[in-house]
């Protein structure tokens, strides 16, 4: 990025082949809206070249990229002023073709839908920082530079994340098991 801020533009098609895939992946968690995350990584990119001035290079590359991430993210959700996720489970129809690996992979779709659903109904701030931690696999310390916050902050909206989760889940999957009965 250092290079980029320098005047080499070419090498932004290093960071985009380097970094596409993971801030999808999070703009898509955050989302579940595929085609609306493709075009926020675009604006992500697009805002790394007009706000190249403002990389310090103090911290790391993925930090900053993470916080334009979620700037943008926080210009998506106020154009739309809608949050329904809507989860498309088309797929899971080819699944269901009989046999036990059908029906393991059925159960496994189910487990995800429970999860997704799971997600989200955490509040945005949860379900951020669990996407950072799990999804993206980003250290506390990385997420507490993007967050602007400390480490032990982070730890702990984790862990309560975690907590608000697992109740959630359980809550989805015992009401399953109610409609099921």
């Amino acid at each position: 990025m250092l290079q980029v801020k320098a005047g080499n533009i070419d090498t932004m098609g290093l960071l985009f082949e380097r970094y596409n895939r993971p801030l999808l992946g999070f703009l898509f968690h955050m989302t579940n809206q595929r085609e609306a995350s493709e075009d926020m990584v675009q604006t992500v990119f697009y805002r790394m070249l007009k706000y190249r001035h403002t990389f310090t290079g103090d911290g790391e590359f993925k930090s900053w990229m993470y916080h334009l991430a979620r700037n943008v993210l926080v210009d998506h959700s106020k154009q739309n002023k809608r949050s329904a996720h809507n989860y498309d489970l088309a797929d899971v129809a080819d699944k269901v073709g009989g046999g036990p690996a059908a029906d393991e992979s059925m159960q496994k779709e189910q487990e995800l839908d429970m999860l997704h659903r799971a997600m989200a109904k955490l509040s945005s701030e949860h379900r951020e920082v669990l996407v950072l931690s799990r999804f993206q696999e980003l250290k506390y310390e990385e997420i507490a530079r993007v967050l602007n916050t400390t480490e032990g902050a982070i730890k702990v909206r984790v862990h309560r994340a975690m907590n608000e989760l697992k109740k959630i889940y359980l809550t989805i999957e015992n009401g399953k098991t109610a409609y099921k009965l």
